[in-house]
């Protein structure tokens, strides 16, 4: 679970050694046709039992003793009330091309690997299980 941190007037959500903007008054659906303001979350938990895990969050509000049931995840809300920030954004983006280019690489036929790691020394192979294991 994360942590919310407020530094020059800014709230900002660190989770996952990501951190993210709070983009404050913007209206967050929680599901069930309730919204919520974004700055007025307090806290985020995922609901484990029930309809399975990542399915539904409990969400509490800064004044309310007691938390709203959200049947939306806790990823998705979070999403929904953060801008991810600039350093996070970009790793974001290279990470969707890293997938997009192992994807590519994938549908490259056997013959072709072969022989561009015979005649040009480029191993496919090779590249794609680090793309592999940057990703993951």
């Amino acid at each position: 679970m994360g942590r919310y941190t407020q530094a020059n007037n800014e709230l900002w959500y660190t989770c996952s050694m990501n951190m993210m903007w709070i983009r404050p008054g913007r209206m967050i659906s929680l599901g069930y046709g309730r919204y919520v303001r974004s700055d007025e979350v307090a806290a985020i938990e995922p609901i484990e039992e029930g309809r399975g895990p990542r399915k539904r969050s409990l969400v509490w509000l800064r004044g309310r003793s007691t938390p709203m049931v959200a049947s939306r995840s806790q990823e998705a809300i979070i999403h929904d009330i953060t801008e991810f920030s600039d350093e996070a954004q970009k790793a974001r983006n290279q990470r969707l091309v890293l997938e997009r280019m192992v994807r590519a690489l994938d549908d490259v036929p056997g013959s072709f690997r072969r022989r561009l790691r015979d005649r040009d020394g480029v191993d496919l192979d090779d590249l794609v299980e680090e793309a592999h294991k940057a990703i993951a």
